[in-house]
């Protein structure tokens, strides 16, 4: 009785080992699943991450070139507006040019008849002194008390054919001046319209390079809408992790506590049944049999994760300002009696005797040479620049450049400016200046324009 007592405990024992063991097996085939679950979202959660940082660098690449952009199309858009000012402006000096000019052309005509008029009264009376030459002179010598009044009536006659002669003289001195005025003031008229395409052309120019830009924004927009879908997916994905992580973190803790609990509850089974073995094998005076506890503890460890955010960078469109040129009257002359003193060793004649030794080059927009072609604020850059003075090359930076000087009071080698054109004071009335590609390089009428401002820049 006591053998198969012995032996059944035995059998006992090793079948709850058995059972503790494959309890032990299948936990850690559970517990590698489960750890296997969380590797799998932590790396998505991480590949997600990087994505989604890749993608924040990229929009904020996205954002910057299209803040450049934004910032060319201000610039842009300045310009194009400084152009049309000039281009109203430049219309405004074209048709009170064509009013000077049909005033010239009355002024002509008027002329011209009375030419004729004179002309003719003097041939009717040089034909009536011619004829009654002989009758005349006697008539004036009987009749002449003495010869002081003979010479008087001779003195008389020849004195009202010079004074004929004067006037036509005078009336013909008048057609020639109104004519050369009206020749010039078709030329300035050509000059001025052919200035008025050229406008036309950066007109067009600005058009299309503002449409190309606006076009790249719009490109950048829907870049930045892509990247910003795609981070917005990324977020999502980083965020579902997050839950997978912390429900694998959850079951974790929940299946170690449950294991704990059980290895506790199995230790305790494992005690009582040693206890009752001992006590048994004391009443039947057997061998001792060793009991041998299991028991393993495992620790799990929890990673905390944190999401990412994806952060929005907002654009503000800029503002357009408008550049206006101060100082002018309602005629375009700078007003009061502003004549700042010079501040540099160069002599004005001077500058002005270097700009004429290119008369008659061509006129080239954008150009860069005195020789081969410039344009009007090219040409005045390079001047000066021959003598150690550094100027914008733009006309409108011109009309800045330097002190305001009234027209009174301007001299040789001072800057002229009139909307989108400047030219170098010669004196006297006039400017040398890159006209028009018809006219290059040539002297000019000061006042041909409306001027905008006066600077002295030595």
């Amino acid at each position: 009785m006591k053998s198969e007592y012995i032996l059944k405990k035995a059998v006992e024992r090793k079948r709850m080992i058995a059972i503790v063991m494959a309890g032990v097996i299948g936990f850690a085939c559970f517990s590698s699943a489960q750890a296997s679950a969380l590797k799998d979202a932590q790396k998505k959660k991480s590949e997600a991450e990087e994505n989604l940082n890749e993608v924040n660098r990229q929009i904020q690449g996205i954002e910057q070139e299209q803040n450049g952009l934004r910032t060319e199309m201000k610039a842009y858009d300045n310009q194009l507006m400084a152009l049309l000012t000039d281009m109203a402006l430049l219309q405004e000096d074209i048709d009170n040019k064509e009013v000077e000019i049909d005033q010239a052309k009355t002024d002509l005509a008027i002329a011209e008849q009375e030419e004729r008029t004179q002309y003719e009264a003097m041939k009717l009376r040089i034909q009536y002194m011619y004829e009654n030459g002989n009758q005349s002179f006697m008539a004036a010598l009987i009749e002449s008390k003495d010869i002081t009044e003979f010479l008087n009536r001779a003195e008389y006659v020849s004195e009202v054919y010079d004074y004929d002669r004067e006037l036509l003289t005078a009336y013909q001195d008048t057609v020639q001046q109104v004519t050369e005025l009206t020749a010039r003031l078709e030329n300035e008229l050509t000059e001025m319209e052919e200035l008025e395409l050229s406008y036309e052309e950066q007109e067009k120019s600005l058009n299309q390079v503002i449409a190309q830009k606006r076009s790249e924004i719009a490109d950048f927009d829907r870049q930045l809408t892509n990247a910003r879908s795609l981070a917005g997916q990324y977020a999502s994905t980083i965020r579902q992790q997050n839950q997978v992580i912390a429900a694998e973190q959850e079951r974790i803790r929940q299946e170690e506590a449950a294991r704990k609990k059980r290895e506790e509850e199995q230790k305790k089974k494992n005690q009582a049944a040693a206890n009752n073995n001992t006590g048994a094998g004391g009443s039947t005076g057997g061998g001792n049999t060793g009991n041998t506890g299991t028991g393993g503890g495992t620790a799990g460890g929890n990673t905390g994760t944190g999401g990412g955010n994806t952060g929005n960078t907002g654009t503000g469109g800029g503002n357009t300002g408008n550049t206006g040129t101060g100082g002018g009257s309602s005629t375009g002359l700078t007003d009061g009696n502003l004549n700042p003193s010079f501040r540099t060793g160069v002599s004005g004649n001077d500058v002005v005797a270097y700009a004429a030794n290119f008369l008659g080059n061509p006129y080239v927009y954008g150009g860069n040479s005195l020789t081969d072609g410039t344009d009007c604020s090219g040409f005045v850059a390079l001047v000066y620049q021959h003598f150690g003075i550094s100027l914008p090359r733009s006309s409108y930076a011109l009309q800045q450049s330097g002190q305001a000087v009234s027209y009174a009071n301007a001299q040789p080698g001072d800057l002229i400016c009139y909307p989108g054109h400047v030219g170098i004071y010669v004196g006297g009335g006039r400017i040398i200046h890159a006209s028009t590609p018809s006219t290059g390089i040539c002297y000019g009428n000061a006042t041909y324009r409306t001027i905008s401002t006066v600077r002295r820049v030595l």
